[in-house]
C-alpha cells in the first residue's frame, strides 16, 4: 500500500494532531536557536552517557532490541541519533538558564512543593457523609470499612481509598486547602464540589527538602514556563 506524505499530512490534519505537531516543530526551534545563541555544545561522551540512559530507560538492552524498536518506530539510527540529541539539547539548555535559579525559587515557593498523603471516599450522599465523618471522629467507624463499602472503583476499593502522594497541583482547589491546613492524621470534614461529597483521610503531610531530586523537578518547571512563553510569543 502506498502512503505518500501528503497523506501523512491530510491525515494529521483530519485526525486533528496537526497543531500538535506544529507546536513540536516550533518548540524544537526555539531550543535550537536559543541554543546556538548561548554556544551550548554537546561532547562525544555525554552523547553516549545519554544514548545509554535512553537505551535503559525503553529497555533496549541489546543492539537486536534497539533495532527492532527503530523498526517498530519506522527509524533509522541517524534519527536514533537525532532523538538523544535533541533530548540532551533540551536537558543541557534547561540547566544553563535555570541551575542558578533554583534555590531562590525554591524558597519562595516551597509550599507548591509540599505533599500529603491521602485516602479518599467520594459519595452522593451529603447528608451521609456528615453521618460518616463524625462516626469516624467518635471512633465508632473504621475509614477503612467504609471505603470498602462505598467506594465504587474496585482497585480504589482493594487500597482502601489511597489516592498516593500528592502536591497541591494534583488536587481540587477546596480539597488542596482543606488538605494542607489539616494536622495529620485527620478526617476532614466532608467536602461538597458538584454535588459530590468528598470524604478525606489525610494521613500525612510531607514538607520538601531541596535534594537532587527536587532541584531537576524545579529547572524543568522553570525550564516549561519558558518554553510556553516562548510558544506563545510565536504563535500570536
Amino acid at each position: 500500500m502506498n502512503i505518500t506524505n501528503d497523506d501523512i499530512l491530510k491525515q494529521l490534519k483530519l485526525s486533528r494532531r496537526f497543531s500538535t505537531i506544529k507546536r513540536e516543530i516550533i518548540t524544537q526551534q526555539i531550543v535550537t536557536k536559543k541554543v546556538q545563541e548561548e554556544k551550548i555544545i554537546i561532547d562525544d561522551r555525554e552523547s553516549q552517557e545519554a544514548a545509554d540512559h535512553f537505551r535503559i530507560a525503553h529497555n533496549l538492552l541489546t543492539a537486536t532490541d534497539t533495532m527492532q524498536w527503530l523498526e517498530e518506530h519506522n527509524l533509522n539510527l541517524d534519527d536514533f541519533e537525532t532523538i538523544i540529541y535533541q533530548d540532551l539539547l533540551a536537558d543541557k539548555l534547561a540547566k544553563f538558564l535555570f541551575e542558578s535559579q533554583v534555590e531562590n525559587y525554591f524558597y519562595e515557593h516551597q509550599i507548591d512543593y509540599q505533599q500529603a498523603i491521602i485516602y479518599e471516599i467520594v459519595l452522593d450522599d451529603f447528608d451521609l457523609a456528615i453521618e460518616l465523618f463524625f462516626g469516624i471522629q467518635e471512633g465508632e467507624l473504621s475509614f477503612w470499612d467504609l471505603a470498602h463499602k462505598y467506594i465504587r472503583d474496585r482497585e480504589l476499593r482493594r487500597c482502601g481509598g489511597y489516592k498516593g502522594i500528592l502536591k497541591r497541583s494534583e488536587l481540587k482547589p477546596e480539597i488542596s486547602a482543606a488538605v494542607f491546613a489539616a494536622k495529620p492524621p485527620q478526617i476532614l470534614k466532608p467536602i461538597n464540589i458538584d454535588k459530590q461529597t468528598y470524604l478525606v483521610f489525610v494521613e500525612e503531610i510531607i514538607q520538601p527538602e531541596l535534594d537532587d531530586k527536587l532541584r531537576e523537578t524545579i529547572i524543568q518547571d522553570l525550564y516549561e514556563q519558558w518554553l510556553q512563553q516562548q510558544l506563545n510569543s510565536y504563535l500570536k
